[in-house]
C-alpha cells in the first residue's frame, strides 16, 4: 500500500547523512591583548615626546646681565656683568663667554660707547626696551643671537645665599684676600667676592663671577641642600628678570644636571682679546680684537661671523 505522506516529506540530497565540520572563523584578538597594544603604543609615544621635549631645540642662548643697582626696587643700571651662555640639551653642552664691561663696540642707536651702557641707555629711553637693546648690541657685534634674558641685580645676591646658609667657593689660587681651596662664604661675603676690584680689575672681576657661579651650582646639586631649595628660589625670583618661559626650566635645568659644574666650558675675554686705548674725551677703554674674538665665538656657539 502507497505511502500517503511521501509527497510531503523533506527530500534529503544524498550528502545529507555524511558527516560535516564545523565551521571555524577567524578568532578575534583578545580583548586585554588589544588593551595592552594601546597601551605599549601611548608609552612609545610618550617616551617620543619626553626625548623631544628634553633634547630639543638643539640649542638656546640665554643672554646673563648683572645690574651695578643699588635699589632694591629697581634693577636699572650698567650691566657691569655680561655672560653669553648656550645650553645644547642633545649633548649636553654649557658654554659661558664673560665680556669685559669697557670693552668698545658699536651700540645700535648710541653709536661707539662701552657695551654695558646698551641697556641702561635704552631703558633711560623707553622701559623695558633694555634687554632687547642689549641683544642688538651683541648679534650686530659677536654674530650671535640670544633667545632669551636673565637679569641679575646684585645687591640681592646676598639674600639669596644666605638662604643655602652660605656656599662653598672652590678657589684655584690666591685672590681678593682668600687662600686658594674651598672657602665658605655668606651672602655679604659672597656678594664682595664677586664684585672685589682691588688690587685687580675687570677681568679678574668677570673670572670670579663665574668661579662663583659655579661654585653656587654644585651647593644647590648636593643633597643636604635640597630642603632648602624653596626658599633659594622664592629668593632668587625676587631679584631677577627673565623672559625664559617656564615651560623650558625641566629642560635646562637637566642639562645643566646632566652638564654638571665641572662640565661648564667657561670663556673669558681676557687681554689677550682686546687693545686697550683711550678715547678722544678721556676715557680708558678696551677695543676687541675680532680676529682673536671670533673663533672663540665660532667655538662656542657654533656660528661663523662675516666681517
Amino acid at each position: 500500500m502507497a505511502d500517503p505522506f511521501a509527497e510531503t516529506r523533506p527530500i534529503r540530497p544524498p550528502w545529507a547523512d555524511e558527516p560535516t565540520q564545523p565551521i571555524r572563523l577567524k578568532s578575534e584578538p583578545a580583548p586585554v591583548r588589544g588593551w595592552r597594544r594601546g597601551c605599549l603604543t601611548v608609552l612609545i609615544a610618550a617616551v617620543i615626546g619626553l626625548l623631544i621635549y628634553f633634547l630639543l631645540p638643539t640649542r638656546t642662548n640665554i643672554l646673563i646681565l648683572g645690574t651695578d643697582s643699588r635699589d632694591p626696587d629697581s634693577p636699572v643700571g650698567r650691566t657691569d656683568t655680561i655672560i653669553l651662555t648656550t645650553i645644547v640639551p642633545l649633548r649636553p653642552e654649557v658654554g659661558m663667554l664673560s665680556v669685559p664691561r669697557d670693552l668698545w663696540v658699536e651700540v645700535p642707536g648710541v653709536g661707539q660707547n662701552r657695551i654695558n651702557t646698551a641697556y641702561i641707555f635704552a631703558e633711560a629711553a623707553e622701559e623695558g626696551s633694555g634687554p632687547q637693546a642689549a641683544f642688538d648690541t651683541i648679534a650686530q657685534n659677536f654674530g650671535v643671537q640670544m633667545d632669551y634674558y636673565v637679569l641679575i641685580q646684585f645687591e640681592g645676591l646676598k639674600a639669596v645665599v644666605d638662604t643655602l646658609g652660605g656656599v662653598n667657593v672652590a678657589i684655584p689660587r690666591p685672590m681678593s684676600g682668600y687662600e686658594a681651596g674651598i672657602q665658605r662664604m655668606n651672602g655679604e661675603q659672597a656678594l664682595a667676592f664677586v664684585r672685589d676690584r682691588a688690587g685687580s680689575d675687570d677681568f679678574f672681576r668677570m673670572e670670579r663671577g663665574q668661579i662663583f657661579l659655579k661654585s653656587l651650582l654644585r651647593q644647590l646639586l648636593r643633597p643636604a641642600s635640597w630642603g632648602k631649595l624653596p626658599a633659594f628660589g622664592v629668593a632668587l625670583f625676587q631679584i631677577i628678570e627673565t623672559d625664559v618661559p617656564v615651560y623650558l626650566y625641566p629642560r635646562l635645568g637637566l642639562a645643566l644636571l646632566r652638564a654638571g659644574p665641572d662640565g661648564i666650558d667657561s670663556r673669558v675675554i681676557t687681554r689677550d682679546y682686546v687693545n686697550p686705548f683711550t678715547t678722544g674725551s678721556g676715557a680708558q677703554v678696551l677695543g676687541p680684537d675680532w680676529a682673536a674674538i671670533d673663533p672663540l665665538v665660532e667655538e662656542l656657539f657654533g656660528v661663523r661671523v662675516e666681517r
